[in-house]
């Protein structure tokens, strides 16, 4: 077990897989790195040192009562980063992830960052606000809520069978063994920490940590994501972040590290490269 003990006590489980420049991971809600594998194969076995932790809450890390919110989410990626002593690293956030990303280099720089990735990702804000008409309503959010506290376990499978992999579209061919593993790895989470992690991807407001982005970053992201949908997303980050590449997946959902990972692995590889 590879671990790092941050500030609170809190036990941050990584994997940490070949050998080279780093490239470190942040997984989406309500998974872990186990969500990374097909990536971590891909970029490990073209030598890359690729790492992905299980975030606070998560997958095998401690399930803290507090601290599940972007501050200390991007303060538990800093106590990895630093703990392993990576330099020149390639960071990469899908989903919720992303605003970790963000969180993290609008707190503590690039000192250590030579590229950025936001995949699928949340920034720069969810919620529809008077500055954010393009945003979801806050009673999306609160829907999420609900359906946690009444049966999380059948809102884990409502989401994985329906709009996160797209398998709600006409023509849609699921895959059992995807959905299963969203499932479970859903159910690894502790219930409040999860619970809490909707407001954290859903409420934070991500542009001041997107400006100071200085590093080349690419942004991927499925033109039909019904999760976070690309206007709100990936359109604004990329209007905001320096040096940003953008490319869109016609007709992809927001799950493409799994429906679109042959793609994605070739795109992330040639980034990392570049």
């Amino acid at each position: 077990m590879h671990e790092v003990t941050v500030k609170d006590g809190t036990r941050i489980h990584y994997k940490d897989w070949g050998a080279g420049q780093p490239v470190v991971l942040s997984h989406g809600w309500p998974l872990n790195a186990d969500s990374w594998e097909s990536q971590m194969m891909h970029l490990a076995g073209n030598g890359f040192r690729v790492i992905a932790h299980d975030r606070r809450g998560h997958g095998r890390s401690s399930q803290p009562w507090h601290g599940n919110e972007m501050n200390t989410y991007a303060a538990d990626l800093a106590a990895l980063i630093e703990t392993l002593d990576l330099k020149h690293a390639i960071v990469i956030g899908f989903s919720t992830g992303g605003g970790e990303v963000a969180r993290y280099i609008g707190c503590y720089g690039t000192k250590r960052v030579a590229k950025a990735g936001l995949i699928s990702a949340v920034p720069p804000l969810m919620v529809k606000t008077e500055a954010n008409p393009d945003g979801l309503p806050i009673d999306v959010f609160d829907g999420l809520r609900a359906a946690s506290i009444a049966n999380r376990s059948q809102l884990y499978r409502d989401l994985a069978s329906g709009p996160f992999f797209g398998f709600n579209r006409p023509g849609a061919k699921p895959s059992q063994g995807i959905i299963d593993a969203f499932w479970m790895q859903g159910m690894m989470s502790g219930h409040k920490n999860a619970y809490d992690c909707i407001q954290a991807f859903s409420e934070t407001d991500f542009t001041e940590d997107l400006k100071r982005f200085d590093v080349p970053t690419l942004i991927l992201h499925g033109d039909d994501d019904q999760i976070v949908p690309i206007g709100a997303a990936a359109l604004a980050s990329a209007k905001l972040v320096r040096n940003a590449t953008l490319k869109v997946y016609p007709g992809a959902p927001h799950g493409i590290t799994d429906t679109h990972k042959n793609e994605l692995n070739s795109d992330l590889l040639a980034f990392c490269r570049s």
